[in-house]
């Protein structure tokens, strides 16, 4: 892939770089198509590309020994995972799956070490990105500990209207995660979660319907936090 190929993406990570950055760097990177619940790469594979969204939607799953589902993030378009194995070439911690029609950019191992040994721009990139993941991690650990159900069923929505732009009066969120979903990032269980739902619905604070979450009253939504 040539340097004006690559940028052509439009990539946050290359955001600021010109052809003549990635110019003495092998780039092997190719495009793949996927179908609606493909498994992009599985819990504890041996593989270390990194790869990045271009279009659709991905999660990122971890499954228990007990089976139990949990799902840790939905990737933004221009994102990229997988970095970790690429990193330290041990097998996959998470899965991640198409969740519905998707297209990746697949990123061999040596040229990601390479850009990010060679290049600073991308290297402070990448560090600030693991920074602010483990800070995320911290807070959600803390959440986990302190807030009820319910309280974290807010506090999860809020966090996805914001990263929406959608913190709004009557801003819709299209294409939201089901009940299964937010149970499994909150650390519930469906029933908990469409209870939670229920409740602020009837409270006029949100409307929902299939994928589909309208903020009523974004202030009220915060209130429920106390």
């Amino acid at each position: 892939m040539t340097p004006e190929k690559l940028l052509s993406y439009d990539l946050p990570l290359f955001d600021g770089l010109t052809p003549s950055d990635l110019a003495d760097i092998p780039l092997a990177a190719s495009e793949q198509k996927l179908d609606p619940w493909q498994t992009i790469f599985d819990q504890e594979d041996s593989s270390y590309d990194l790869y990045f969204l271009l279009s659709g939607s991905l999660l990122a799953v971890f499954w228990t020994t007990q089976g139990r589902e949990i799902v840790f993030s939905r990737f933004p378009i221009g994102a990229y995972f997988g970095e970790l194995a690429a990193f330290d070439g041990t097998p996959r911690s998470l899965a991640v799956v198409a969740k519905t029609d998707a297209t990746v950019l697949a990123m061999k191992r040596q040229c990601f070490l390479q850009l990010f040994n060679e290049v600073p721009v991308i290297r402070q990139g990448i560090t600030q990105n693991l920074v602010d993941r483990i800070r995320t991690l911290t807070r959600r650990n803390m959440e986990m500990t302190t807030l009820s159900v319910e309280e974290r069923v807010c506090k999860y929505l809020l966090r996805l209207a914001a990263e929406e732009g959608k913190l709004t009066q009557g801003a819709v969120i299209e294409n939201a995660p089901t009940h299964s979903e937010i149970a499994a990032s909150v650390g519930a269980n469906r029933e908990m979660v469409s209870r939670s739902i229920s409740k602020l619905s009837k409270r006029g604070v949100i409307k929902s319907a299939r994928q589909r979450i309208e903020i009523v009253d974004p202030e009220a939504l915060s209130d429920e936090l106390g």
